[in-house]
């Protein structure tokens, strides 16, 4: 009788097995597109990718079941190309995608669908090692999946520089402890030619392993974190992250130099071959430096001090020996009242004055935004207007005079809409600025809050509403804003976690170097028509995400076709 039962039981499991493999569906994006939980299942069952050498190449897997799916694992394949060239399995970083619920819109969202939203994404290997993630609170894999719900894998494909050009083959596949196998195959055709390692687009993101330091010691007081053993591991993971995504890590040492008795400045020993060795690393383009506030009040008054901090700065810089790279001072955040005006004309003036290396940066429009304050002309080396005032006829006047245009993204102010960058918007929105920078020569982009803005959450992972106003206007809330990063530490690790509007942001800065290396080859101009096919003007872009994926092709092509030209 006993054996009866358990043939029974094996019969019951294996008809349930089969029920779930039927009722199982699996399709994969390779577009720019966020991807719901309450989106039905998609027809696509296969993988294309194109890209350079030296770039990285993402596509999700996404799965849903009418009914309930246990134990659900993904794994890779190696990546087998021409000869014997392979991109080793484990070179592939694979996540588990997030989900939010949002039932109220950011602001300015008119096209608002209320719903689950994936974006942090929660590894399956330690990121910066590889190794084995401990049971967290949030664990990748093995998933449950609950029937009637589509949820995501995100996996990103590193081409390293040596490989060969051509097609790559790799499988993958999905199991589950019901006997669920589903297979999906991947063909990534690399291109023959290299994207440079430092990135031609400049970034000023912050320092987000300083923000995450505050976070956990502000829990630690109130008794719910405890320190990390080693905060130097977690500086190196948080840099390794922000340099494969193409963007500057902050150095973690204080780059103040010190005052002697003489009036000079004098900075640490050896402090400049550890910050030329920390560029090199991490692949820096912008290097942030001290106000020099911290020294001098008056920079009228203390010219002479004035003088002897940036005369200390130049000598530093020609010590580092990275003329590259550009060296620049926050000066002030968005002047928006007389005061602040006249606090950029004397500081701004001063400095320039000097003629340092070291540039001004102030988050402004490239004119004045009310007459009667006058204009920062003169004060400033780098501008960064919103998205929605920046205007071309006056960037291109200051652009002449050798100045330099980043763009910066805040708060929605008016309509039509730009790629403003909120959870709940579309994900192409943060790779979109790249294509309109381009198109307008600006050279960089700016966020606020270090990437890392939880101030106002208890925990990041669940709760998308980092910036909320609305004790000003009901209206005025901002899911995301700030904050495109999570603490590693509900995966199982000390650091920090990547996001979907992360990856979508790195492929931006990748499609700005297809641009920037044709320009250097002398085809700018068709260049620009291929970009002005997509990204008119930061009112006026294709919100097609396959659109920018034909555009990318042809600006390939465009590549292979043009002489090689050095960076």
């Amino acid at each position: 009788m006993r054996h009866q039962h358990s043939r029974a039981a094996c019969v019951a499991l294996a008809i349930g097995a089969m029920a779930a493999a039927a009722e199982i569906s699996v399709w994969t994006e390779t577009a720019t597109r966020r991807v719901l939980r309450e989106t039905p299942p998609g027809s696509t069952r296969e993988v294309h990718l194109q890209a350079a050498r030296g770039e990285w190449e993402g596509f999700q897997v996404l799965v849903r079941s009418a009914v309930p799916i246990a134990g659900l694992d993904l794994a890779v394949s190696a990546f087998t190309g021409p000869g014997d060239a392979a991109i080793p399995a484990q070179a592939v970083q694979c996540y588990r995608q997030h989900q939010f619920e949002i039932s109220r819109p950011s602001f300015r969202n008119d096209a608002f669908t209320p719903g689950w939203y994936p974006d942090g994404l929660i590894p399956f290997r330690h990121p910066l090692t590889g190794q084995a993630l401990p049971e967290a609170r949030l664990r990748a894999v093995p998933f449950d999946l609950p029937a009637d719900q589509t949820h995501g894998f995100y996996l990103d494909v590193p081409v390293p520089d040596t490989a060969p050009a051509g097609e790559y083959q790799a499988t993958v596949t999905l199991t589950a402890a019901d006997a669920v196998r589903v297979e999906v195959p991947v063909r990534l055709t690399v291109w023959g030619f290299t994207l440079p390692a430092v990135p031609s687009y400049q970034t000023a993101f912050g320092a987000p392993a300083k923000v995450l330091r505050q976070y956990i010691t502000a829990r630690e007081k109130e008794g719910k974190e405890t320190a990390p053993a080693d905060w130097d591991a977690v500086e190196q993971q948080c840099a390794d992250l922000m340099a494969r995504h193409r963007f500057n890590a902050a150095p973690a040492e204080d780059l103040t130099p010190t005052r002697q008795a003489d009036g000079a400045f004098i900075f640490a020993e050896g402090l400049a071959e550890r910050l030329a060795a920390h560029i090199d690393r991490y692949r820096l383009n912008a290097v942030q430096v001290p106000h020099p506030n911290r020294a001098v009040k008056d920079p009228v008054a203390e010219a002479d001090a004035l003088r002897a901090w940036f005369a200390a700065w130049d000598a530093f810089i020609d010590k580092v020996q990275r003329p590259d790279v550009t060296f620049y001072v926050y000066l002030k955040d968005e002047p928006n009242d007389a005061d602040a005006y006249r606090y950029v004309q004397t500081w701004g003036r001063a400095i320039r004055a000097l003629n340092t290396r070291v540039k001004i940066v102030v988050v402004e429009q490239t004119y004045p935004q009310d007459e009667a304050w006058g204009d920062l002309y003169g004060a400033v080396d780098i501008w960064c207007p919103l998205f929605p005032i920046f205007r071309e006829e006056s960037a291109a006047k200051r652009q002449a005079l050798g100045e330099v245009v980043w763009a910066y993204t805040a708060l929605a102010q008016r309509d039509p809409p730009t790629p403003w960058w909120a959870t709940d918007q579309p994900l192409l929105n943060y790779r979109v600025p790249a294509w309109i920078s381009w198109r307008y020569d600006i050279r960089g982009l700016l966020y606020w809050g270090s990437m890392a803005f939880w101030r106002q959450v208890e925990d990041p992972w669940d709760e998308p509403l980092t910036l909320d106003r609305s004790e000003r206007n009901p209206a005025t809330i901002f899911h995301g804003e700030g904050s495109l990063l999570y603490p590693g530490r509900a995966a199982g690790y000390d650091g920090i976690a990547p996001s979907l509007r992360v990856k979508a942001l790195r492929d931006g800065s990748e499609d700005y170097e297809y641009l920037a290396m044709l320009r250097r080859a002398g085809r700018g101009d068709e260049a620009m028509r291929q970009v002005l096919t997509v990204a008119r003007s930061w009112f006026d872009w294709e919100r097609d995400p396959e659109a920018y994926q034909r555009v990318r092709q042809a600006l390939a092509e465009m590549i292979l076709a043009a002489p090689p030209a050095a960076p």
